[in-house]
């Protein structure tokens, strides 16, 4: 199992952490999806033989939650 963090900036409120978590979260492979808006971070965990965060990036990017770019 795999965790990441990411801060995601367009992250405005609950409903915000809600489809986050319904997109990603309905990945294969992907167990956990935590939101957190006041501070616009997110947390996937996820099975890296499954799917890898490539996936879980372009699917964020692709509802409008692009994570922050190092």
């Amino acid at each position: 199992m795999e965790q990441k963090t990411v801060e995601i900036p367009n992250i405005s409120c609950g409903h915000c952490v809600a489809t986050i978590q319904r997109e990603v979260g309905g990945l294969p492979g992907v167990s956990e999806v935590k939101g957190d808006p006041a501070t616009k971070r997110v947390t996937v965990s996820w099975d890296p033989e499954t799917t890898d965060w490539v996936v879980i990036e372009e699917t964020l990017e692709e509802i409008n939650y692009p994570p922050k770019k190092d």
